[in-house]
């Protein structure tokens, strides 16, 4: 395995790093203030980000995940350190470059699983920056980390299919923009426990469509990047060719999707935990207490030191699996994909936590991003699936494979 960078990713690096220092991390006390603003109509994106979208695109920085034809055609070892450069500035950078979840996830889906008229009228004005998009799977009734538990139903009625649900936390739905759901249901409740479920394209705009409230984490509404919405679907009717897919495909689907997806988080993690690490690093140099500065006191070193050795062990993690995702695929890459996101979420947390524990009071308000960041990498431990539940498949897998059977 050779992690070191080849040319075009140390060229995109250089662009990508000039992009965060001359306009990314100077806009950010303006992305506070126009969220401060009482003027503001609610879930709007503030304007900054279309700004930084428009000097994005001139950069020659968009769509930087997305391999193939539809993206920039990087592998998944092109575009680690690229992430973990956004996740610096992780309320503005994303949404920046076009490579912000959960539209960089269905971008994907839609690329992978798409017909041809779906990728024309939702996949190209995704692509744009023109919409935005929200994937529609946990239902606040089920333990929605096992997805065969999901009860919406999309029924076939003639030519329509009709979908009835109550989903949870839907990120992104209360953003004005967001013009289209990828919604998962049962279609067929009595067949395969994994076979029963189908994916569906429904527009904001549909009648029976109603998304009801926005849903806070840790308090906060997550406003810029269009929060977390309770979305209820009362028999809309969509046309058949809306389905994605066949029917009963859903769950495959989605297990695509979240691939992906998983490491897309991890990467940028880093980039938060080496943001908190210089922040901390800053506190200790200038901050005295007892006669001499944190940097001196020797908890606070073993922070500093502990917080690097956390940051380079889940560097490293990464990189093998987008090397493994690029070079044996997804499903061979499983493990270590589980294996990240245990890991590095709880890693920086424990960064973040350390981070805020060093600026006191400070540590948990608004002054610093460090008590968002935190809720943000807390709240990472459950979305795209629970800690319970990857270590719980990756020890089936580690025993199965001491029993000689295959994984």
């Amino acid at each position: 395995m050779d992690f070191s960078y080849d040319a075009r990713t140390e060229e995109l690096r250089g662009r990508l790093l000039a992009f965060m220092d001359e306009a990314v991390y100077p806009a950010e006390p303006v992305l506070t203030a126009q969220l401060a603003d009482p003027a503001r109509e609610p879930w709007t994106v503030p304007p900054v980000v279309g700004e930084l979208q428009t000097a994005a695109r001139a950069r020659g920085l968009w769509n930087l995940f997305l391999p193939g034809e539809h993206g920039a055609g990087l592998t998944n070892l092109q575009y680690a350190p690229l992430a973990e450069i956004t996740g610096r500035s992780i309320l503005l950078a994303p949404a920046a470059l076009n490579c912000a979840a959960p539209d960089t996830g269905n971008m994907e889906l839609l690329a992978e699983f798409g017909d041809e008229a779906q990728r024309k009228q939702w996949l190209e004005p995704l692509l744009a920056g023109e919409i935005r998009s929200a994937f529609a799977m946990t239902e606040p009734e089920v333990a929605s980390s096992d997805a065969t538990n999901i009860t919406t139903r999309i029924e076939r009625d003639g030519d329509r299919y009709v979908v009835n649900g109550r989903k949870f936390y839907i990120t992104g739905a209360m953003n004005p923009n967001c013009r289209i759901f990828i919604v998962m249901g049962k279609t067929d409740p009595a067949g395969d426990p994994r076979r029963q479920q189908s994916m569906i394209l429904v527009p904001r705009d549909t009648p029976g469509v109603t998304v009801r409230r926005g849903m806070t984490v840790f308090g906060y509404g997550d406003e810029d990047h269009g929060g977390h919405a309770e979305v209820l679907f009362e028999d809309v009717r969509v046309p058949v060719g809306n389905l994605i897919g066949a029917e009963g495909s859903g769950f495959a689907i989605a297990q695509a999707r979240l691939g992906p997806g998983r490491i897309h988080h991890c990467m940028r993690a880093i980039g938060v935990a080496e943001r908190a690490l210089e922040l901390m690093c800053d506190r200790a140099l200038s901050r005295v207490a007892f006669g001499r500065p944190l940097a001196e006191q020797g908890v606070v070193q073993e922070w500093i030191a502990e917080s690097r050795v956390r940051i380079e062990q889940a560097r490293l993690l990464v990189l093998k699996t987008a090397w493994l995702m690029d070079t044996v695929g997804n499903r061979g890459a499983h493990t270590e994909i589980q294996a990240i996101k245990i890991a590095v979420p709880s890693a920086v947390e424990w960064i973040l936590d350390k981070a805020v524990q060093a600026h006191g009071a400070a540590g948990v308000g608004q002054d610093t991003p460090l008590a968002q960041l935190w809720a943000g990498i807390r709240t990472l431990r459950l979305a795209d699936g629970p800690d319970e539940v990857h270590r719980r498949s990756l020890a089936r897998r580690e025993l199965k494979r001491r029993q000689g059977g295959e994984v």
